[in-house]
């Protein structure tokens, strides 16, 4: 088997080089990105760069994220762990409490001899949540609050979200906003004389809250074509703990008071996501230019993700923290130098955690025993080769809780369906269930749980979810 994976391997890495030389790795997060772009069929954004990426890599199109909110996210995908194994389901909680001397993937990367780097949000922003010994050299632009990411704070300093515009548009520059001071910074690093192999880590803050980008992104969109949600209600027969109060949104200034909001705020609101998409495919347009300008792109993997979906008024919901497709479902692309197939998308069922696990082989290192996620290698041999059947997303109730929350909603995507099951944090009873038929209903407008010719699925949905998370309950 290991003679298997060295060939395997040394197909994916073929290039110029000398065999001798390691792969860098070029580690790129969107925050907030749902998986809406124009490689994914997406006709209506404009992200050439990205499409490019996919063209020249593998595109994953059934990837999913394992809590659609950005602490207990990150801190799985950056471990290979799952949220209930770390503890981390909130923005306050670090994996280190439970996890002290677990290696992180950049972390993994810096033992084997490369140099690890951070420029940009990689583990959640606030202070003292950035894992210094991750990194090789003191990270770069990876704490602060999001909307301190603005010309209006630039200008007058605000003191909290709730004076900071919910949306911006600006004449000036990329490098106003921290994703172009980001690039600037990144672009200089793959400049710099490397002694060792690098792993990568440039971590944008777009699309995230507030809404902000240069004016040329947003005048790439015409205000009258953009696309409004595809369900403005809630699913039929939708349990209410599903939902929520998307107080992230309502939080920032002059937001109106009324929900569900009218369809002209509901098109600004959208407009300003698909500007700010089109702002960060243009920083990695630019990162990719520079791995070309400096003879990198034939030795380094790059790998694209975004930490979890987002809602824009669909469901009746805006931004994240549910187990809905729309907040589960991210974009994955990986390119390999000399990748075989390149460019053919896969239908394969990814999870983020599986990132991990895949990086540490293709650099030929070995990972921790312990991680949760799988290679992805065999797809990015043979896009449709399989390895697993399912993906699975939580998320908490109440969404922003303290202490301990009241229940935990944990949620299984196959190819076929998606199953959910509400269950009470402390003795995992569940309390309200989901099922949605993605062969007939991808937007999810109806939870036909109940219906007896959804049996069968129900019963499947019930023992995948079983299996991951074992009923005993999250809270013992």
């Amino acid at each position: 088997m290991r003679l298997f994976h060295t060939l395997v391997i040394a197909v994916l890495l073929s290039s110029s080089v000398p065999a001798t030389e390691r792969p860098n790795v070029l580690f790129i997060i969107a925050d907030d990105l749902r998986a809406e772009l124009g490689c994914l069929g997406d006709q209506h954004i404009i992200s050439p760069n990205l499409d490019r990426l996919a063209a020249g890599g593998r595109l994953f199109e059934r990837a999913y994220c394992q809590q659609a909110v950005c602490n207990p996210s990150r801190a799985s995908f950056m471990t290979g762990l799952r949220p209930d194994t770390l503890g981390v389901w909130d923005l306050r909680a670090h994996f280190r409490k439970k996890f002290p001397d677990h290696p992180t993937l950049p972390q993994l990367f810096k033992q084997n001899g490369y140099e690890s780097i951070c420029i940009g949000k990689s583990f959640h922003n606030s202070a003292g949540m950035g894992d210094t010994q991750s990194w090789s050299r003191p990270a770069e632009f990876h704490e602060g609050p999001h909307w301190a990411d603005t010309i209006a704070n630039k200008i007058t300093p605000i003191p909290s979200r709730r004076n900071a515009p919910v949306t911006e548009k600006t004449a000036r520059a990329d490098d106003v906003y921290w994703d172009g001071e980001i690039t600037d910074q990144a672009i200089a690093t793959l400049a710099e004389d490397h002694d060792k192999p690098f792993f990568l880590t440039v971590g944008y803050w777009r699309p995230h809250l507030p809404f902000v980008a240069p004016a040329k992104y947003w005048n790439l969109y015409d205000l009258r074509d953009i696309t409004l949600p595809a369900s403005w209600s809630a699913p039929e027969h939708c349990p209410d703990i599903a939902l929520h109060d998307f107080r992230e949104i309502r939080g920032y200034a002059k937001m109106p008071k009324a929900f569900p909001l009218s369809v002209k705020f509901t098109r600004h609101l959208r407009h300003g996501y698909f500007a700010s998409i089109s702002y960060l495919d243009e920083q990695v347009g630019r990162l990719m230019n520079a791995l070309d300008r400096n003879g990198l792109r034939d030795n380094t993997i790059v790998v694209f993700i975004s930490d979890h979906g987002f809602h824009l008024g669909e469901h009746g919901l805006w931004c994240k923290t549910s187990c809905f497709e729309y907040d589960a479902r991210v974009p994955i692309i990986i390119s390999t130098p000399k990748m075989k197939q390149a460019g053919r998308p896969t239908q394969s069922i990814a999870e983020l955690i599986d990132i991990y696990p895949t990086l540490a082989e293709l650099a030929n290192l070995t990972p921790p025993q312990n991680l949760e996620g799988t290679s992805l290698l065999p797809i990015l041999q043979d896009p449709t080769a399989s390895v697993k059947h399912a993906a699975y997303t939580q998320h908490p109730r109440p969404a922003y809780y303290r202490g301990k929350p009241d229940t935990m909603g944990v949620s299984v995507a196959t190819a076929n369906y998606r199953y959910t099951e509400w269950r009470d944090f402390q003795t995992g009873e569940p309390t309200a269930s989901e099922f949605y038929d993605h062969r007939g209903d991808q937007l999810e407008t109806r939870n036909t749980a109940t219906a007896p010719k959804n049996k069968r699925f129900v019963n499947e949905g019930h023992k995948l979810l079983n299996a991951t998370f074992p009923p005993s309950g999250s809270g013992q």
